[in-house]
């Protein structure tokens, strides 16, 4: 995405702009400044007469005579001028000396001019140009004749007044006055340019056009430069069929909104809240919207109201103003004693607790679970498991799902504080409880802790060492929720600094999480949305 004077522009429309350009500027230097007026010439002949001379009848060629004497190597030229533009040539376009009647130079090096004949008009009264009859007798024109220059050969051609398009042929025959016999001729130098007039309007003009002599060749299609302005549209045209038919871009929604958003707080949501960032980032691409949704963002539930409140007072807002590019989520709602932000209930998560498979349990009663965290049970053998210590791994205290367990499974009571921070540090033949950051670390030192009980995110526990529990035989489904059946949940809450700009990236992507397209990405991680519940403000199982 570019900006130029405000205006926002992707790559296809960059491509399409310069596809419409090339041509234009093609046509503009081609047609207006190029071909305004040029002066062209073709050199369509230019041979020894001794290379003609392929069958005996052809022999005469090679023996011309200038007064009586053979010539030394005769060479034909056959040489076409034109007026390769649009518009006139005159004689005032010549750059020349006025009282030079001469328009038109071609030098032939190593060579001398015999003889020349004007051999093709386009028009008959450019006939004028090249003799004239002065009492009675017929002769070259002042500025028309054959003449030497530095030792060389010289042919001097006329200020011809042309039409567009209209041309006239020289043919000359020359002979060789230097160089080594049968060597090669050098190529003829035409000597000439054309002023494209004398108003001071043109003259950037004229510079920039360079309207000198051409060499038209055998065809006036089009100039060097027009040719590589064709190559060039040519390969836009094939860059933009190709980014359409392989890379085809989407056009944002309308109500998309750009900028760079931040989300952090809870670990437990934090896989559905990434998932979401990186859909809404890819749906908004167009509009510029990114999402910083790395998991050093999320540190915890608590962690992120912290961050959220100290990023709002930094920003000195005033009035009614709320912080347009931050969001934290939590699970369950915050602590009481932050008024300036506001909460947002945006689905109902569903919470297990895991342990490691050594232990040997895959179901407890909710009284043997509150038994374990009050260390009434303190082996897994008194719950009919394997004879190893019960190791509980638990979240800060800040942390949303430890918060939603001691409300929702343990009534309230607290679990115990730990004996180290380490969990490594736990000694394996004695029972102990350890604590852990993030819904990550827990899940990581359970799996590989024998005996250790933890609690996550259901749909974040993915290691084959560990079990979901069931509670009071009942799994970890939404279903069982609802039901009231299965009481492990909580309300994941968004929580804003105040009431975000309705057309900021934060009020965007709250609007997405909640209302659009992603209600199914919180489903697709064991989520149930607000909006699919009968009292979404409430966002509570029904």
């Amino acid at each position: 995405m570019v900006g130029i004077f405000g205006v926002e522009f992707d790559f296809n429309n960059i491509v399409a702009m310069v596809s419409v350009a090339i041509p234009v500027l093609a046509f503009v230097w081609e047609f207006v400044v190029i071909r305004r007026k040029r002066l062209g010439y073709r050199l369509q002949m230019d041979t020894l007469a001794t290379d003609t001379a392929h069958a005996p009848s052809a022999d005469v060629l090679a023996r011309m005579h200038d007064d009586g004497r053979p010539l030394t190597e005769p060479s034909f030229v056959l040489v076409r001028i034109e007026n390769a533009g649009w518009r006139e040539i005159v004689a005032g376009d010549y750059l020349t000396p006025p009282d030079d009647r001469t328009g038109i130079r071609v030098l032939f090096r190593d060579r001398r001019v015999v003889g020349m004949a004007v051999t093709e008009l386009s028009q008959p009264a450019l006939r004028h140009f090249f003799v004239s009859t002065r009492q009675g007798v017929t002769q070259e024109t002042d500025g028309f004749g054959i003449d030497e220059q530095d030792g060389s050969g010289l042919i001097r051609l006329p200020k011809v007044t042309l039409n567009p398009g209209a041309h006239y042929k020289v043919l000359a025959v020359l002979e060789r006055r230097s160089g080594s016999p049968g060597a090669a001729f050098p190529d003829p130098e035409f000597q000439a340019e054309v002023t494209g007039g004398n108003s001071r309007s043109f003259a950037w003009l004229r510079w920039l056009a360079r309207l000198k002599l051409a060499h038209t060749e055998s065809h006036t299609f089009a100039s060097r430069p027009a040719k590589v302005g064709l190559v060039l549209l040519a390969t836009a045209v094939l860059l933009q069929s190709g980014l359409t038919l392989f890379w085809p871009t989407r056009p944002a929604p309308l109500d998309c909104v750009g900028g760079t958003l931040h989300v952090e707080g809870s670990t437990a949501f934090a896989p559905a809240v990434q998932a979401a960032a990186k859909e809404y980032a890819k749906l908004c691409e167009a509009k510029g919207a990114k999402i910083a949704a790395d998991d050093g963002a999320f540190q915890g539930s608590g962690e992120g109201i912290a961050a959220l409140e100290r990023t709002g007072a930094a920003a000195g807002l005033k009035g009614t103003e709320g912080l347009a590019d931050r969001i934290a989520f939590t699970d369950g709602p915050a602590d009481e004693g932050h008024p300036e932000i506001l909460p947002r209930p945006v689905s109902y998560a569903l919470f297990t607790l895991v342990v490691n498979k050594d232990a040997k349990v895959r179901n407890l009663s909710l009284a043997q679970i509150r038994a374990i965290y009050t260390k009434k049970i303190t082996n897994w053998s008194e719950v009919g498991g394997a004879n190893i210590p019960v190791h509980l791994v638990d979240r800060h205290r800040d942390s949303g799902t430890r918060n939603a367990l001691e409300k929702r499974v343990l009534k309230g009571r607290s679990v115990p504080e730990a004996d180290v921070n380490d969990c490594a540090q736990l000694a394996h033949d004695k029972p102990g409880v350890c604590e852990v950051d993030s819904t990550d670390t827990l899940l990581d030192r359970t799996a590989t802790l024998p005996g250790a009980l933890g609690y996550s995110e259901a749909s974040s526990v993915t290691s084959a060492d560990l079990v979901k529990l069931r509670i009071d035989d009942m799994p970890p489904t939404l279903d069982g929720v609802e039901n009231g059946t299965y009481p492990y949940w909580q309300t994941e809450y968004a929580y804003t600094y105040g009431e975000p700009p309705a057309d900021s990236i934060a009020a965007a992507f709250l609007r997405y999480l909640t209302d659009q397209g992603g209600k199914d990405i919180l489903r697709e991680y064991g989520n149930r949305p607000c909006s699919e519940t009968a009292y979404p403000l409430v966002c509570r199982p029904t």
